[in-house]
């Protein structure tokens, strides 16, 4: 179920679409792990975080999840796309997508994979780097960039303030950088980190920033486009603004504080799709490691090598329900069911789950639509990788 901190969900006649997942999943029976994605719930969560971002452009992070389905329903709503990768990109264009819809958002490109978007129509670049630029002038020349900033200060969950981005300082002589080269420098991007619960959060990263921006409009750079990234959150356990509000309410803190963006973007990714996906797992084995263990060990066919990354360091706490839930519990270590010691989820927090739950008993993994297949090895340890199934 979906839990709000500060305004609603929007109301549906019918079974709402998490459930809709739900019950697919619990009616029929699968022989390996199963993503079920409901595409109408993404739909939805689409324009309510439109509707909040007013007149932002959404880029989907294709990164989050893939599915075609999933691509074709967004470019039918009218989404933009943030691709990684040629294979993104060719996703996308294959599917309808124009290529003024889509930008190249990976600051490591191969120049090969630059020169095949420029060929493909697609004119817009990431970077945060001075060699990064010089592939760009080779093989787009003339093609707009933004330069990414790292955050310093990120309240997320899970941060991405090590491997992208540069510090403030060093981001006008990369906009000098790119116009020397005869690159259009025409913004800044940033990214507060996946999954930043509250809209509040990120008010030190555009407090931070905004005075870089207008340091490059006085120099004379006619910057009019930030790139205010994803960490649109998702639901966990943990309360988050409903999706329209939380999106409302970064658009505030934004606005007055770059003047002069005539175009904002927004990358959602884990905020559009994580809800509306279930995965149906399987209990492989129930086990104590001494008599007098207070912790069960719960293993199920599915780990950190199969769909389940992002519980490294327990960073994403899913939601896990059981035909058995309401029933007396206990805490249990999570694991998955290769023969890598490291696929182990959930151990320093345990989790509590029902007393009852044994071997073959089905599990179902909530809010699990982002960042899984994708994650899924093909066949580490002889497993086959998650499956999905959209509805």
């Amino acid at each position: 179920m979906n839990a709000y901190a500060t305004g609603l969900a929007p109301a549906h006649s019918h079974i709402s679409p998490i459930r809709r997942a739900e019950a697919y999943a619990r009616a029929h029976d699968f022989d390996r792990p199963t993503l079920i994605l409901d595409v109408d719930q993404v739909a939805d969560q689409f324009h309510a975080i439109r509707r909040g971002l007013g007149r932002a452009a959404i880029h989907y992070a294709v990164k989050a999840n893939p599915a075609r389905e999933v691509i074709a329903r967004l470019i039918e709503e009218g989404a933009h796309f943030d691709a990684a990768s040629r294979a993104e990109i060719e996703l996308c264009l294959s599917l309808g997508a124009r290529p003024e819809q889509i930008s190249f958002g990976n600051t490591v490109k191969k120049s090969a994979d630059i020169a095949f978007a420029w060929t493909a129509g697609i004119s817009l670049f990431a970077a945060d780097a001075e060699e990064e630029l010089e592939k760009i002038a080779e093989n787009a020349p003339g093609a707009e960039i933004f330069i990414r900033l790292i955050v310093s200060q990120s309240e997320a969950d899970w941060p991405l303030s090590r491997k992208f981005g540069v510090q403030p300082r060093a981001a006008m002589p990369l906009l000098h950088r790119a116009r020397a080269l005869g690159l259009r420098p025409v913004g800044f991007s940033f990214h507060v980190g996946s999954q930043t619960r509250q809209a509040a959060m990120w008010r030190p990263t555009v407090d931070e920033f905004a005075p870089l921006w207008a340091e490059a409009r006085a120099a004379g750079f006619d910057l009019d486009l930030l790139n205010i990234g994803g960490g649109f959150p998702a639901f966990y356990n943990e309360a988050i603004d409903a999706p329209e509000a939380y999106a409302r309410d970064v658009m505030a803190l934004v606005e007055p504080r770059f003047p002069g963006a005539r175009r904002i973007m927004a990358e959602p990714g884990r905020g559009l799709v994580a809800e509306a996906g279930v995965i149906a797992a399987e209990v492989v084995l129930v086990s104590r490691k001494s008599p007098d263990d207070l912790h069960r060990w719960v293993y199920l066919d599915i780990g950190r090598f199969s769909g389940l990354a992002e519980t490294e360091g327990e960073a994403i706490r899913y939601q896990i329900a059981t035909d058995h839930d309401g029933l007396p519990a206990g805490p249990c270590v999570l694991a998955g069911p290769s023969c890598d010691s490291a696929d182990v989820l959930y151990e320093r927090r345990p989790v509590e789950l029902p007393l009852a739950l044994k071997s073959g008993d089905k599990v179902i993994i909530r809010a699990t639509g982002a960042y899984t297949t994708t994650y899924s090895s093909v066949g580490f340890n002889g497993f086959p990788p998650l499956d999905m199934v959209c509805i």
